[in-house]
């Protein structure tokens, strides 16, 4: 177990499936993580992935859950690592009805300690939408920085958006108080 100030990260478990299913498909969460078309994933799908994990060599998954009541409140993982160059990129999702409350940037700065003290890797990215204003703040917080700019490159509600790729090295994570754990 990876433990931060507010939340843990953990495996995923059977009884996550039927939450996890809800959240990923909440229509606020759902258009912040995918570049098509935010379509509900039926419960199935989410078995199926769920299923996947066990077999995933260079994917890594974790639950969240609350420190203070083990809820299950969203998932972050490692999607891809790249061994030769010592690159991983992340992802997260939180659900809606737990934003705001800094969870999402606790579990960001577990992974990344866990990135980069345990997978000794140099670099993680991620990406997200302009639109998604929250997740850009809260991973300036966990030390991240704005690498460059997709422009236009998903069309949400009516228009096109930007995409932002960002970035954290291994020598920039826990510099100062804001990263560290």
């Amino acid at each position: 177990m990876l433990k931060g100030r507010k939340v843990y990260l953990r495996e995923y478990r059977k009884e996550d499936i039927v939450l996890a299913h809800e959240y990923i498909n909440d229509y606020e969460v759902k258009r912040m993580l995918v570049p098509g078309i935010p379509f509900p994933l039926r419960l199935e799908e989410e078995e199926k992935w769920y299923d996947s994990q066990s077999s995933s060599k260079d994917t890594y998954s974790f639950a969240i859950a609350k420190i203070e009541d083990n809820e299950y409140i969203g998932g972050c993982g490692i999607n891809e690592v790249d061994w030769k160059n010592s690159v991983v990129t992340l992802g997260i999702f939180i659900a809606k009805k737990f934003w705001n409350e800094g969870y999402g940037t606790d579990a960001m700065r577990i992974l990344l300690r866990f990135v980069f003290e345990q997978m000794n890797i140099n670099r993680a990215k991620l990406n997200v939408y302009s639109f998604n204003r929250r997740a850009i703040r809260s991973y300036q917080k966990c030390g991240f920085r704005i690498e460059g700019t997709l422009r236009q490159e998903i069309f949400r509600d009516g228009s096109f958006h930007d995409e932002i790729i960002m970035g954290i090295l291994k020598d920039e994570f826990g510099r100062n108080d804001q990263t560290s754990l």
